[in-house]
C-alpha cells in the first residue's frame, strides 16, 4: 500500500521515490556534484537511497536524517533548524533524545506531499552536495529565474519538479563570493533547465542493478523484503524498501550487509568465525548483525561490497541475496 487514501497512512511507493532520487542523480552529476540522495516515509521508514560515484562515505546518514525531519515533522529541515535554535535547550535537548534519527539537522530536506499530505522526506548530502558553489560552474547553471541559488536545494528542487525557493539563507551571499556582481538574465538561468540522464555513475547503477535483482528475487519467492548494498567499509551506496515490507529490515539488510562487507563472511557465520558476532559488532562503527541475509561480494577475490537483505525469514533472505549475487555473476562490480 502507498499513497493510500483509506484509515491508514501511507508512504510514497518504492517506484515514485526511486524516480525522484534518480532526478536528484541527473542534476546533480550535471552540477558536478557527489553525494548522496535519500527518501523517507512520512512513517519515519526509509524508502530508497542512492549514494553517487566518489560521493564518500556518511553523506548517506546525514541525507538520510534530513530527509527522515522532513517527513516525519512535516516542514523543510531549515524551517526545523531554525525551530531548535529559538527554543529553550532542554527542549532541543529532549527532542533530540527522543529522535535519533534526527541527529544531523541540516537545511536543504523537503517533505513530499499528495493531495495535500505529506507522504515523504527528500534530501541530499555528501561529499561536495552543499550549499558550497562547485569549482568551474557556469553561474547561470546555479541560478533560477535569474536569482542565485545554492546547487544541494536545486536538485531537490529540480527532483521534486517544483519552483525553486533556497533553503540555507546565503544564497546571495555565496553567490557574491563567487562572481561577484554578476547577473543572469532570468530567461538564461539553467538552474531548473532538463538535465541529461547521468552517465557515470558505474558504481551507483551497479548496486542499483544488484539490488534490482534481489527485490526480484523477493517477488518471486512471494515476500517483501528491504534491500542494501554498502561498500567494503559498510557505507551504504543502495537501500530500497519494498511496498509493504517490514520497516525493521531496513537496519537488518544494511547490518547484515555491513558484516558481510567488513568481515568478508556470510553475515550468518560471524558468530562462528568470531565466538560472539556482537561484541564484533562493538568495534566497527558501522552496523553489524550477525544473522543471515549478508552476502560478501567479490571482484575475483577482493571484497569490494556487501548485499544485505531482511524483513523476511533470516534464510529465505540469504537466498534471496544469493540468488540476486547469481544473477549478476557476469556483470563485474566496478
Amino acid at each position: 500500500m502507498s499513497e493510500g487514501t483509506g484509515p491508514h497512512p501511507a508512504d510514497l511507493g518504492l517506484t515514485q521515490a526511486r524516480a525522484l532520487v534518480r532526478r536528484a542523480v541527473d542534476k546533480a552529476e550535471q552540477l558536478g556534484l557527489r553525494g548522496a540522495i535519500a527518501v523517507v516515509g512520512a512513517s519515519g521508514a526509509l524508502l530508497t537511497a542512492s549514494r553517487m560515484d566518489a560521493g564518500g562515505p556518511g553523506g548517506m546518514t546525514r541525507a538520510r536524517s534530513k530527509a527522515w525531519i522532513s517527513a516525519t515533522q512535516q516542514i523543510p529541515s531549515a524551517e526545523h533548524l531554525r525551530r531548535m535554535t529559538t527554543i529553550a535547550p532542554p527542549v532541543t535537548a529532549g527532542f533530540a533524545a527522543a529522535s535519533p534519527d534526527a541527529l544531523f539537522p541540516g537545511a536543504g530536506g523537503l517533505p513530499i506531499t499528495v493531495g495535500g499530505v505529506v507522504v515523504a522526506g527528500i534530501a541530499a548530502s555528501g561529499a561536495t552536495v552543499g550549499p558550497f558553489l562547485p569549482a568551474g560552474v557556469d553561474p547561470r547553471a546555479v541560478s533560477a529565474d535569474g536569482r542565485p541559488a545554492n546547487p544541494e536545494d536545486l536538485l531537490i528542487a529540480y527532483a521534486l519538479g517544483i519552483g525553486y525557493e533556497g533553503q540555507h539563507g546565503d544564497d546571495g551571499q555565496r553567490w557574491e563570493q563567487r562572481f561577484g556582481a554578476l547577473v543572469v538574465d532570468p530567461a538564461d538561468s539553467l538552474g531548473l533547465a532538463p538535465a541529461p540522464t547521468a552517465s557515470r555513475q558505474a558504481q551507483l547503477d551497479w548496486a542499483t542493478a544488484l539490488s534490482d535483482a534481489a527485490l526480484a528475487a523477493a517477488a518471486r519467492s512471494g515476500v517483501r523484503v528491504a534491500v542494501a548494498v554498502v561498500d567494503r567499509g559498510g557505507d551504504p551506496i543502495k537501500q530500497d524498501l519494498m511496498d509493504g515490507a517490514p520497516v525493521g529490515g531496513v537496519a537488518v539488510a544494511q547490518a547484515v550487509a555491513g558484516a558481510a562487507a567488513l568481515f568478508d563472511c556470510e553475515s550468518g557465520g560471524l558468530g562462528r568465525r568470531f565466538g560472539r558476532a556482537e561484541a564484533v559488532a562493538e568495534l566497527v562503527t558501522a552496523p553489524v548483525l550477525g544473522l543471515p541475509g549478508g552476502l560478501p561480494v567479490r571482484d575475483a577475490a577482493r571484497v569490494v561490497a556487501g548485499l544485505g537483505v531482511g524483513g523476511a525469514d533470516p534464510s529465505l533472505c540469504h537466498e534471496i541475496a544469493a540468488a540476486a549475487l547469481a544473477a549478476l555473476d557476469d556483470r563485474a562490480a566496478p
